[in-house]
């Protein structure tokens, strides 16, 4: 399982969607802070969101370990968030359950207070930890992923 985690963020370092989704098993499950909650085709969707909408993005991980059941893997990105032009580099921490050989669950954690910093500047130093920011950002991240024609 630790080749499937590898071959998953050689995807995303490569920007292929595809890649990373072949990874991923039909009934998947994913969640972060920024998204919240995806199922199924979302989940999917939002992989090619991300990669097609990637500006000077560069992906490395590590510390990837596996059972036959659950694995977890640290990765950083960083990029250029477009809504502000601001560099971002965002630490992740990944946990994924396994079924039928592919992931079935995928939870990323990273701190939204930190990334919302560094994003959206003072706006986001001052608002980033609170429950309404997430809220909020999570109603934007799924409008965008709504309207996005693949």
């Amino acid at each position: 399982m630790k080749e499937l985690i590898k071959t998953f963020y050689t995807g995303f370092r490569e920007q292929d969607a595809e890649k990373m989704i072949s990874c991923y098993h039909d009934d998947i499950v994913f969640e972060d802070p920024a998204f919240g909650k995806l199922k199924g085709a979302n989940a999917k969707k939002m992989w090619k969101m991300l990669c097609k909408n990637a500006q000077d993005l560069t992906i490395e991980f590590s510390d990837i370990k596996a059972t036959d059941q659950n694995g977890s893997a640290h990765w950083e990105a960083r990029y250029t968030f477009s809504k502000t032009g601001r560099k971002v580099h965002n630490k992740i921490d990944a946990q994924f359950e396994f079924r039928d050989g592919k992931i079935i669950k995928h939870t990323d954690r990273f701190n939204l207070h930190r990334w919302a910093s560094q994003a959206i500047g003072w706006k986001g130093k001052l608002l980033g930890g609170t429950g309404f920011f997430k809220k909020k950002m999570q109603q934007q991240t799924n409008r965008l992923l709504d309207k996005f024609q693949e």
